[in-house]
């Protein structure tokens, strides 16, 4: 059978007939069926074969097309993280619902020690007390510390091999004075009525190589450290233990609290968010597949009003949904992307709200456009529109949008008549 796909005549010489088919879209974006309609050489149907297909016409514009999907998000702060304590003694102190906390500030306290928030991605996972001591949470430290303004003097270069001093018994690094007149614990030192035996020194540490990443306890490094603790009600020794600081990855906003004054202070004390708004929008990997960080979104509120959004993180896990969240997609797996919302003065007031996200991800201008309904598709193979004289026209066809199709083909411009279903 030989059918054209340019400006020339589809149609059968003689009266024979032929199968064409018109185009119905089934959803906004992408996909279609075909009802097949038969039909003799005047265009006229034959209903003893498909049926009556009632028609109209359309002109062929020029506008633009875009693959916008919506769906559904929530509004708020992003998830929440869980906030544990790090070390004995019992909570004197905790923060309001709804706190923001920033670097330097207490987020809560131990036996009426404040521990104050860093900003970092490793916490401190050990006693920092030697000279030399060398890692990424003795980095935490140096940046926070040069942050808040304090003199941390000179860092030993990547590369460099140091040799950390070793901690006496007394809990003194080598090479410095013991404190006078105190033993470790805070205890006043007897006296000696006879000789003593000295302690076996302490074997050498390895020495070390700093790495990238890694900063390194210095005499100076300490010495900013105790005159941080001094302006924050910390005692001043110089020394930073497990559970003396909370370690985030920036300022954050307290979610929610669980401990109770005088609980016991290594438990889970709260729940802690980003303190930036921003959209959580949970979406089938399928679609996820066109969507790409710095992406630019639509969020309409609650009110009906939009707001501008950039999409700042598609996640790398697939979870399932749960039934209980309300997610009407219980069971099937899902990806959530996250958007930032550039104006924030237009959620004010709202802490949590489910909104509506558009999403493009390409867009077609100033193309040729015909209703999904006037496409015909041929048996060999492509798609053709029907003039009103009856004659029908190949086409190339682009985007799908919205009931929309993108056309290309020789004759075809925008002001052209074709046929389309009613």
């Amino acid at each position: 059978m030989k059918t054209s796909n340019d400006t020339g005549s589809a149609r059968r010489p003689g009266g024979r007939r032929w199968a064409v088919g018109v185009v119905v879209p089934a959803v906004v974006v992408a996909g279609a069926f075909t009802v097949t309609a038969w039909q003799d050489d005047d265009g006229s149907a034959d209903e003893s074969k498909g049926g009556t297909v009632r028609t109209a016409t359309a002109v062929v514009t020029r506008s633009d097309l875009s693959n916008a999907q919506t769906l559904d998000g929530t509004l708020g702060y992003g998830r929440a993280t869980t906030v544990k304590g790090g070390r004995p003694g019992l909570v004197t102190w905790l923060p309001a619902t709804g706190t923001t906390v920033r670097r330097g500030e207490p987020l809560y306290r131990v036996d009426n020690v404040p521990v104050p928030v860093l900003y970092g991605a490793t916490p401190l996972y050990r006693t920092l007390q030697a000279r030399g001591t060398t890692g990424p949470d003795v980095r935490t430290v140096a940046d926070n510390l040069r942050a808040l303004g304090y003199d941390i003097g000179p860092q030993p270069p990547i590369g460099t091999w140091v040799a950390p001093r070793p901690v006496t018994q007394d809990g003194v690094t080598a090479g410095e004075p013991a404190p006078t007149g105190a033993a470790s614990d805070g205890t006043a030192t007897p006296a000696s009525d006879g000789p003593t035996t000295p302690a076996a020194p302490a074997p050498s540490p390895t020495p070390v190589q700093v790495k990238q990443g890694d900063a390194v306890l210095t005499g100076s490094l300490i010495a900013a450290v105790k005159r941080w603790q001094t302006a924050t009600g910390i005692p001043a020794t110089g020394v930073l233990g497990v559970g003396d600081v909370a370690v985030q990855s920036g300022a954050v906003r307290v979610d929610g609290v669980q401990a109770q004054l005088a609980d016991a202070a290594d438990g889970t004390l709260m729940t802690v968010t980003s303190t930036t708004k921003s959209v959580a929008v949970s979406v089938d990997p399928g679609e996820a597949g066109s969507m790409k960080r710095g992406d630019r979104v639509t969020v309409t509120l609650p009110d009906d009003s939009t707001a501008r959004g950039t999409v700042t993180a598609i996640g790398a896990t697939v979870r399932s949904s749960d039934a209980s969240s309300g997610d009407d997609t219980s069971g099937q797996p899902r990806l959530t992307v996250a958007v930032a919302l550039g104006d924030t003065g237009a959620v004010r007031g709202l802490n949590s709200a489910p909104v509506r996200v558009s999403f493009t991800s390409e867009t077609r201008e100033n193309v040729l456009t015909v209703p999904v309904g006037a496409l015909m598709a041929l048996h060999e193979g492509g798609y053709a529109v029907q003039l009103p004289g009856g004659r029908l026209v190949g086409v190339r066809t682009g985007m799908f949008s919205k009931g929309l199709v993108e056309i290309s083909g020789r004759g075809i411009d925008a002001g052209t008549e074709v046929v389309t279903t009613s």
